[in-house]
């Protein structure tokens, strides 16, 4: 065979496996973050043109000696390709589909095309794959999502991936291969959209605004960082020289939504949503042309949103209305400069403003009693970004990128000045019918979020080698003020009094009197200010060709986070923090059909801005325990509800303000001196093999590793000095040196640094040896404990099996064999429902995580995805999505230990003599993480319906009926995992009642227009 014949053999194979591998998810090679590339070879010295049709960008290069070429920084859409030498055209042109975040591979030369005769290409509109490529991704376009049945989120397209999983916790997010939902980053046309405040969220457009998705579950180049879970990578629409139009209807009405189910125990309802319902319209029209014929284009969208969504509250006693004014506005504008110069402008505004009616709701009757309350929840911002893209020389280019990500979050109501809010556990005797309290906010907050971005990136083609490298910076403010409402500020929590009598510290302590059946916790929380966080990183990356089949590419990035406290000052600061990534691709056969590929890499996490708030802004968490007296009627606005009577602190009780006292301290004390980062190490293994022209299979293994955690310690001891060395609240790495700012010399003043081991000291361990008279306990210091280190791992094998689109029919499946083992999970705490990031409950004393090793809640140990379209006839298509993974872990938390008198989570339960005021007569057994079971098995089919009606002239009419969970799965996904809430001789009746279910079924139906 001729090389020119082998090299058009190896074009239309690896067109045809780029096809489907893009389309299951195979790695994409390396090309910049909002665009992808064209690369090949062709005759030495030739000059490649690729020209986009739509809006006449065209761009050259001059192929190297070895005849190879590259066209980075490309706008994904659909182009021509070509190769001249000498006033001659090497070979015919070609077309090709530029794709997110991918390289093209086109090889130019002269076509015999009787030597295709086996290959069967459908389109000679292709995505291709580079095989260069050593990432993990999964590519969702517009035209996709538009044939299946998956809901009009980005978190839904972002779970298509394999081995991406919903969050059990009430707080919900999704998981990255084993990782916490607070570990992921998201992007828009570049721009970095993801929540830095508690990385649990982001900013989001509609559907209709993005061209394409890119899913990246692991092995990402060295210019993603920020992340040790996954991204999710999209890109807007854009204009062209063609003007185009369209509107769009999506009706959900509430009729269309299957009510949820009610839960009882003893005879009590304590989770009510049967009457719980949604409602949704959105009108969405967009309009896209040129400004200026080859030169200025732009693209244009509002959509007009009404939500009005009711639900009750768990024990079904209010009911609130919701309505939501959630304009959207959003668009892009294009200037081809000059061939070589692009800029490029993306925009929209995510505001929403929701507006909830509060009443006092019976059940029995179901009827709205009296408007009790106004709720006012704003969320969201503008967010735009501003890109120039520039060729500087044939073999350089560079692209400048500058923008502004806003989210606001304030929540505040009607009777924020006059009401507390009132909550009571389970089992306390209630005021008969009378609501709690007269205000069902839970807190009065303001807090908007501005990150300022820019970033440079450039390409540089060396012979065999192609170097990346570029430069990212951010500056993430939040301006923040949280308090509870009501007067004074005061929370109320009414609990049941613990069988022994004993409140914990943290709550204030004291001693339950005899006879009394419970207690009043009365809290304030307060905290404002102006708070900074300062990221940088710098990036090298070389894409070397061993030979031609085999290109190693290894890169270098470092980060350095700067977490600033109201005045500026560097709260926490880590810098120098190398990431290493290694990888290769083998081209097996050298015909794009069969590859062999690899990565290894380190990622980093920086630290959230609830961290500068909360540990070094002045909060204020004032908490103490009273008696209580019984339930109290008052009155507002002729509205009556039930309020606890707060009598005298308990014996012995104080005041507990260790979570913080209103006031910014030494911030030596409160920070390691010498933090180490969190970082995770990877470890890729893949192989992929095309079929034939429409089908593909692939396998891979990824093993996952977490090192470190960055959290809050109570270090209340030190070598030096035992228990008189009290430190306090400490941000640092658990299990390791810790140095702050302590007492040396035990003189009980702060003079120097200190330097604690701890994974051997740092925690003062107690024995309780009765109560004296005032019912105060008695302790004895009886030496010092030391932390586990945090320990994090997933261990994964993913099989794939994907036909491409044809316009017939297509499908996907895959299915994952994962395990994610630990004592950690991440920086939030999903089967304890704490989504304060990095400030968790699981490093604040040694016992809260000893014996704590085991399955962790993201480990699903099989997972199943299937979707598919089928083209009835050419105006009618089937679609559908299924979800198919087993359960999470189920572990029965205890309080209290066998080594000392703390009380607090661990994984032990009192067994014998659990009512002694010895803390060392009592006996415990382990109770060990996931030892309780697992959650069941959830199942999730999705199904849709579309009639396709083509104008004459361009343009089409659609109609598409998607019915989300169709056989109405309300399976637990969640349920109370509090074995034993309080040292006691018995465990919790309440162990086990499931507190999280999946969401009901919906019908949803699409109307669109285009034209």
């Amino acid at each position: 065979m001729s090389s020119k014949v082998w090299n058009m053999r190896r074009t239309v194979l690896g067109t045809a496996l780029g096809l489907a591998l893009a389309a299951f998810g195979a790695p994409p090679a390396h090309a910049a973050n909002n665009d992808g590339a064209v690369a090949g070879h062709t005759q030495a010295g030739a000059t490649v043109t690729v020209t986009n049709p739509d809006t006449g960008l065209t761009r050259s290069v001059v192929a190297d000696s070895d005849g190879s070429y590259r066209l980075p920084f490309l706008p994904v859409g659909q182009y021509t390709i070509s190769a001249s030498s000498g006033g001659q055209q090497v070979g015919p042109t070609r077309n090709v589909t530029v794709a997110l975040g991918t390289t093209t591979t086109v090889d130019l030369g002269a076509v015999n095309a009787t030597s295709l005769a086996t290959i069967n290409v459908t389109s000679s509109v292709l995505p291709v794959i580079d095989v260069s490529s050593t990432e993990s991704a999964t590519i969702v376009s517009r035209a996709d999502l538009v044939r299946l049945p998956v809901d009009q989120n980005v978190t839904s397209v972002a779970l298509l991936a394999p081995g991406v999983v919903k969050g059990n916790a009430g707080f919900g997010g999704i998981s990255f291969g084993g990782s916490s939902i607070a570990e992921n980053a998201f992007y828009v046309n570049g721009l970095n959209v993801t929540d830095f405040y508690n990385r649990n969220g982001f900013s989001e457009a509609p559907f209709a605004f993005y061209d394409q998705f890119q899913v990246k579950t692991g092995g990402y180049s060295v210019e993603f960082g920020r992340t040790t879970g996954g991204v999710v990578n999209a890109v807007a629409r854009s204009g062209t020289n063609e003007f185009k139009g369209g509107a769009e209807i999506t009706m959900e009405p509430g009729n269309w939504h299957s009510h949820g189910h009610d839960y009882y125990f003893d005879g009590e309802r304590y989770y009510t949503s049967s009457r719980d319902q949604d409602s949704l319209i959105k009108t969405n029209v967009w309009a896209s042309g040129p400004i200026v014929k080859d030169k200025l284009f732009f693209f244009a969208m509002y959509e007009a949103r009404g939500a009005s969504p009711r639900n009750t509250d768990n024990v079904g006693t209010t009911m609130t209305d919701h309505s939501a004014n959630q304009g959207f506005w959003g668009g892009t504008i294009d200037w081809n400069i000059t061939d070589n110069n692009t800029l490029s402008l993306m925009a929209f505004s995510d505001k929403n403003k929701d507006t909830g009616d509060v009443y006092s709701y019976n059940f029995d009757t179901n009827t709205r009693i009296a408007k009790t309350n106004e709720v006012y929840t704003d969320t969201g911002g503008r967010n735009w970004a501003l890109t120039w893209t520039s060729y500087l020389t044939n073999d350089l280019s560079m692209k400048l990128m500058y923008g502004r990500n806003q989210r606001q979050a304030n929540i505040s109501s009607q009777l924020d000045t006059e009401c507390n809010r009132v909550a009571v556990e389970a089992g306390v005797p209630l005021p008969g019918d009378l609501p709690l309290g007269c205000t069902s906010s839970s807190q009065v907050a303001s807090r908007e979020d501005t990150r300022k971005q820019y970033r440079a990136d450039f390409e540089w083609t060396l012979g065999d080698h192609l170097l990346r490298f570029g430069y990212d910076h951010e500056v993430d403010t939040s301006d923040y003020a949280r308090r509870y409402p009501g007067p004074g500020g005061y929370y109320y929590n009414v609990y049941n009094a613990p069988d022994n009598g004993q409140v914990t510290n943290s709550n204030g302590g004291g001693r339950v009197p005899v006879g009394d059946v419970a207690y009043v916790r009365v809290r304030r929380y307060e905290i404002a200010g102006t708070f900074a966080t300062k990221n940088a990183a710098w990036y090298l990356e070389d894409n070397w060709h061993l030979t031609p089949n085999l290109v190693l590419n290894a890169g270098l990035r470092n980060d350095s986070f700067d977490n600033q406290d109201a005045a500026g000052r560097s709260y926490i600061k880590i810098d120098q923090q190398m990431a290493p990534r290694l990888g290769f691709s083998w081209d097996m056969k050298g015909d794009g059909t069969t590859k062999l590929f690899g990565n290894l890499g380190r990622y980093y996490l920086p630290v959230a801005n609830v961290i500068n708030i909360k540990q070094a802004g002045g909060l204020l968490d004032e908490r103490s325990a009273h008696r209580f007296l019984g339930w109290q009627t008052q009155e507002i606005n002729g509205f009556q509800y039930a309020m606890p009577i707060v009598g005298d602190p308990l014996p012995g009780s104080h005041t507990d303000t260790s979570q913080g006292d209103g006031t910014v301290g030494d911030l030596r004390a409160e920070v390691d001196h010498n933090m180490d980062p969190v970082y995770q190490d990877e470890a890729i293994l893949g192989f992929q093999q095309m079929i034939d022209a429409s089908w593909s299979w692939g396998v891979s293994g990824t093993y996952r590793r977490l090192h470190n955690a960055i959290d809050d310690m109570e270090i209340s001891a030190t070598a030096q000095c035992g228990e008189n060395g009290y430190i306090g609240w400490v941000m640092a790495n658990p299990g390791k040196k810790v140095t702050v700012w302590g007492d040396t010399n035990c003189d009980g003043t702060a003079d120097g640094y200190v330097t604690v081991d701890t994974s051997k000291e740092g925690w003062a361990m107690y024995r309780q040896d009765g109560v004296d008279a005032n019912g105060d306990p008695i302790m004895t210091y009886i030496g010092q404990r030391g932390w586990v280190k945090p320990k994090r791992t997933y261990s994964a094998l993913e099989f794939q099996l994907d036909r491409a689109w044809d316009e017939k029919w297509a499908f996907n499946a895959s299915y994952v064999l994962a395990w994610n083992r630990g004592n950690a999970e991440g920086p939030v705490n999903s089967d304890t429902d704490f989504d304060d990031t990095g400030r968790t409950e699981n490093f604040d004393d040694p016992w809260v995580n000893f014996g704590g090793n085991g399955y962790l809640p993201n480990d699903r140990r099989h997972q199943l995805k299937l979707r598919g379209t089928y083209a009835i006839t050419p105006h009618w298509q089937l679609g559908a999505n299924a979800d198919v993974h087993s359960g999470g872990p189920i572990t029965g938390f205890g309080v209290g230990n066998p080594f000392d008198a703390s009380n607090y989570h661990s994984y032990y339960i009192c067994v014998e003599n659990c009512d002694s005021d010895f803390s060392a007569e009592r006996v415990y057994t382990h109770s060990a993480r996931g030892a309780q079971g697992r959650l069941p098995w959830t199942y999730t089919f999705d199904a849709s319906l579309s009639y396709i009606l083509p104008f004459e002239g361009g343009g089409n009419l659609r109609v598409k009926l998607a019915v989300y969970n169709l056989l109405n799965q309300q399976r637990k996904v969640q349920v109370d995992q509090d074995l034993q809430s309080a040292i006691s001789n018995q465990t919790d009746s309440t162990f086990g009642l499931p507190i999280g279910f999946q969401s009901p079924r919906f019908t949803q139906l699409t109307v669109s227009v285009d034209f």
